[in-house]
């Protein structure tokens, strides 16, 4: 009430106590209220005469413009946003847009986004989700039909069994991880983070006041996490372990035995669950194959299984992802949900049924991509792999090529400076080739740089012509 009481005679207010107490040099009528603007005092019953009430609205209104210019707005932020970074790759993808809209001829590959269309079987159920007038709420957790659809995809590709009231349908995978983290995580609590990791995995544990703890990991190990050094960081604390296969940004995929590895582990900590971020599941190269964790044995009670529509199936822009585990923790998401956003676009759960209906890991639609990105990682692997100094790990999965550039740092550039990092690296190469690249510090690794090849042939046979032309004076200027 202190608070509320000075906001209010900032304002030229003073409220009277009722008859009977002290009220001071003038003793009103319970319930009045006296309006000060400079000599003159107006006091009003609430049922007294209109324009006793106006002249008093009046002289509140000349009293706080009179004040407004000595009142100063307190613009300072929540300590939970000041401690968050902002996504270097929505940052790095805006500005070379701008600078495409501009005219530069910036070539783009730091958005992981299918370069494809939408197949148009989906595109068309979404179009006929608006004729037939599917534009209404749909329940929170999402449509009936979509969780089942999702229900029968789980059990038939990933050997997993979940009943439609364990899955919840959210504007995207993204949104679904930052409510799993909400959901499970205590202030405190321990995120434990294999890196590289995709860049809003810490983020989000710091806004659940959650503390991310993070595992590196090496090139010459794949990227893959291992057992033993989780073992050693694992303690009361730790609540969540965030695995991603294939992985943004190596694209990197764990094999079963590895997992099965991590799951004994984990099956040692009581408290200790798992978020499984799987929506690149269908971006894969044979030999490799994707296991879900939840598959395991004694890993459905403990796992979050996370998926999506974005990457398989081109609909980035469409936001449609999901969550399926144990019914108690997908409820608690889903209350969070429903304080915060409510339920996805009805538009958008109708396309990811029929996404879902194109087949088994999403049909000819899906392969074609996958072809297409394969051939793409290929010409990528050749092109850099004949480059004195870069280090490459083969990508199994998904599209994206981190690469490790590091004997390139020292460099000094005439007109540029010294670039000593991979954000020095990547500005360098946007002013120098216009390729837009995200710096592997941003993923937990400053020694690499992240290459998306979901952008057509053509444009990365160009993309790489640049980057090695903009890097023959850097590798000549790098101390022997």
């Amino acid at each position: 009430m202190a608070a509320s009481t000075s906001s209010i005679s900032r304002l030229g207010f003073r409220h009277h106590q009722p008859l009977g107490t002290n009220s001071g040099s003038h003793s009103q009528p319970s319930g009045s209220v006296s309006f000060h603007s400079g000599a003159h005092c107006f006091y009003f019953k609430p049922l007294e005469a209109a324009r006793q009430s106006q002249l008093s609205r009046l002289s509140v209104v000349v009293k706080a413009e009179s004040r407004s210019e000595e009142m100063q707005v307190d613009i300072s932020l929540s300590p939970r946003v000041t401690a968050v970074k902002p996504s270097k790759t929505v940052a790095i993808t805006d500005q070379a847009t701008a600078l495409a809209q501009a005219g530069v001829p910036v070539i783009r590959l730091a958005a992981g986004e299918p370069d494809f269309d939408t197949p148009a079987v989906i595109a068309e159920a979404g179009i006929n989700a608006i004729r037939e007038g599917h534009t209404r709420y749909t329940p929170n957790a999402g449509t009936q039909e979509l969780r089942v659809a999702i229900c029968q995809k789980l059990k038939e590709e990933n050997g997993i069994s979940y009943k439609p009231d364990q899955v919840l349908v959210s504007n995207g995978a993204k949104q679904s991880i930052y409510q799993a983290i909400l959901a499970v995580c205590s202030p405190g609590d321990e995120v434990i983070i294999p890196a590289p990791f995709w860049v809003s995995y810490p983020e989000m544990a710091r806004l659940a006041d959650a503390t991310p703890v993070i595992l590196p990991t090496s090139i010459s190990e794949n990227f893959l996490l291992d057992p033993k050094q989780l073992e050693s960081k694992l303690n009361e604390k730790s609540r969540l372990l965030i695995l991603c296969s294939p992985s943004n940004p190596t694209g990197s995929v764990y094999p079963k035995k590895l997992l099965e590895e991590i799951a004994k582990i984990v099956a040692k900590h009581p408290r200790l669950l798992v978020l499984s971020d799987e929506i690149y599941e269908h971006i894969i190269y044979a030999p490799a194959t994707h296991t879900s964790f939840a598959s395991l044995p004694g890993m459905l009670e403990r796992t979050l299984t996370v998926n999506g529509f974005s990457k398989a199936f081109a609909m980035t822009g469409w936001r449609l992802g999901y969550l399926a585990g144990p019914k108690h923790f997908v409820a608690a998401c889903n209350k969070i949900q429903s304080q915060f956003t409510s339920g996805a676009s009805s538009i958008s759960q109708k396309a990811g049924v029929a996404a879902l209906g194109l087949g088994y890991a999403g049909g000819e639609a899906v392969s074609t991509m996958v072809k297409a990105f394969r051939e793409r990682r290929d010409f990528l692997i050749k092109s850099f792999g004949e480059m004195e100094g870069v280090g490459l790990s083969e990508p199994l999965g998904a599209f994206y090529l981190f690469i490790d550039f590091s004997s390139y740092y020292g460099a000094e550039v005439e007109g540029f400076g010294k670039i000593d990092d991979s954000d020095a690296l990547c500005r360098y190469l946007l002013d120098q080739a216009q390729v837009a690249l995200v710096p592997g510090v941003a993923f937990g690794d400053d020694s690499c740089i992240r290459i998306s090849y979901a952008a057509s042939l053509t444009t990365l046979q160009a993309a790489v012509e640049r980057i090695k032309t903009a890097l023959l004076p850097l590798k000549s200027a790098v101390p022997v």
